[in-house]
Parts: structure tokens; sequence; C-alpha cells
């Protein structure tokens, strides 16, 4: 029986990054979140694992135990590291690639440079939608980035709950986001990450996902939650991809991409419906 205990790797370069893989099969390469960490894609979900995939996370440069980059934090950049651990880890043949938010647009920019490279894609939680800059409230981010280097896990916390009105999900978005930042080696590296990332440009127009013919999973967020990560860009993003479902929590429960289980069964049951099986399917 294979162990399902991840294996730490390294990728070396500048910035040399660090990481984990999980599980025997098809290779599935994940991205996280801006000012997150490898932990906060899955959750620590093993389903895929168990459904035959061979699943790659990575703390993104200046994040968790990456090291911090010299040359800047925008999505070109990323996406040069996204390459960096596919070519490291990867077996052969085109692999899923797809991410959270920051990982999402990541992923879409890989793509988009390398579309035979890909055979799905995983978005979850888009933001951009071709407006420049990617976010048109950079002051929330500069907010974030202040907080965290005068006042650190707490204070970015606090930042970061801001404009959420339901309070259970204020305390719950408050509570992870102090917990991410508590994750970070170079917490410096991060607040550079903050300012820099929403000022950055995955790709030009939304049109231009026109041109990813590969299955593509979105998943969207209801905004009472989760606002970061508006509920009509998940949909714009539906309507823009040719061959590409759109999957979300039910009323009333907590953002599909908070649950770590759930996510990934539903991951799991759209490649298996687009036949990207995992090696026990």
């Amino acid at each position: 029986m294979e162990t399902l205990e991840p294996v730490a790797f390294e990728v070396s370069g500048e910035p040399s990054l660090r990481g984990e893989s999980t599980g025997v099969g098809p290779d599935i390469v994940l991205c996280h979140g801006l000012s997150a960490t490898r932990r906060y894609v899955l959750h620590g979900s093993k389903v895929l694992p168990r459904c035959g995939y061979r699943i790659h996370t990575y703390d993104a440069r200046g994040h968790g135990e990456s090291d911090p980059a010299v040359d800047g934090y925008g999505y070109g950049h990323l996406a040069d590291d996204l390459e960096r651990v596919i070519e490291a880890r990867k077996g052969a043949g085109p692999l899923v690639v797809g991410g959270h938010s920051m990982g999402c647009h990541t992923s879409l920019t890989y793509a988009l440079r390398n579309p035979g490279a890909v055979s799905a894609l995983i978005l979850i939680g888009p933001v951009y939608s071709g407006a420049t800059p990617s976010d048109p409230d950079l002051s929330r981010w500069d907010s974030r980035a202040d907080a965290l280097e005068t006042g650190g896990p707490a204070a970015f916390g606090r930042a970061a709950a801001e404009g959420i009105e339901v309070a259970g999900y204020r305390e719950t978005v408050q509570r992870l986001a102090r917990e991410r930042a508590e994750l970070h080696v170079h917490p410096a590296a991060v607040a550079d990450a903050l300012r820099q990332v929403p000022r950055s440009m995955p790709f030009a127009n939304i049109t231009d996902l026109q041109s990813l013919e590969v299955p593509a999973l979105v998943v969207g967020s209801g905004d009472a939650a989760d606002p970061g990560h508006p509920f009509a860009v998940a949909e714009e993003y539906a309507a823009a991809l040719p061959d590409a479902i759109l999957v979300t929590e039910g009323p009333g429960e907590s953002p599909l991409s908070w649950q770590g289980g759930r996510l990934s069964r539903e991951i799991a049951k759209f490649l298996a419906a687009r036949g990207l099986n995992g090696a026990s399917g």
C-alpha cells in the first residue's frame, strides 16, 4: 500500500522554492493564494491522493518556507516559478494545474504560455477579469502589508477581515489570516508581495481565456463570506472558457474553497467526468 504522507522537495534557483508531493498517479500542481502557504489550497485533505493522483503544492516566492524574490512578485515571475516546479516534479505528458486566487491567476498565466502542457485547469476564487490593475481597491492590500510589517500576524488578521459584514465569517477569516501569517519565514517578503501582486496582470483581457481549449473547473464563492473573490468574476471565467463548469457551495454554507475535502471531491468528480482518472480510477 502506497503511503499518503507528503514528501518534501526543494527547487533550486532564484528564488529557491519549497513544497511537497503526495500520492502516486497523474500529476496535479496546485498553487496557493496571496499571503497563504501550500497548506491552504486543499487544507490538508488527502482525498485526491486516495483517488490516485499525485498532488504537488509549494510555497510561492517569499511565502511560507520559500526564499524571498530578488526580482519581484508579478505574475510573470510567479508563472516562471510554476514552470520550474513542473519541470522538476512532473512525469511525462500534459498535467492538471490550478490554484486559489493568486494561484488561479498564476496557473492561467502558465497555461496561456504553454497551452499544450495542460490537460485541465482548476480555477478557485478568481479575482482578475481584465481590468488594470488586477484589483481596483489597491489600498486594502497596502493596508494589509502595513499591518503585517508593523503589527505582525494578529494585526494582519484584523486587516484581512475588514469589510466582511457577517460576524461568524469575519471571525473565521481573521483567524485563518493570522494562522497563515504565522507560517511565513520571511514576513517582509510577504508584505512586498501584498503590494506588488494586486498591481500585476496575469493576462490582458478576459477574452484571452477563449484560447484555452481544455476542461476547466471554476470554483466560486458567495460574496457574503468571501467578498474578496466576487462570484461574478467566477461566472465571467466560466463563460469565457470554452469547456468550463462552475461550482459553488449551497446557500448559507461556508465557501467551497474553505472545505478541503469537499473541494477535493468536486475536483476528482470533474476530472473523472473528463476522462482524466486517477491511478485508482
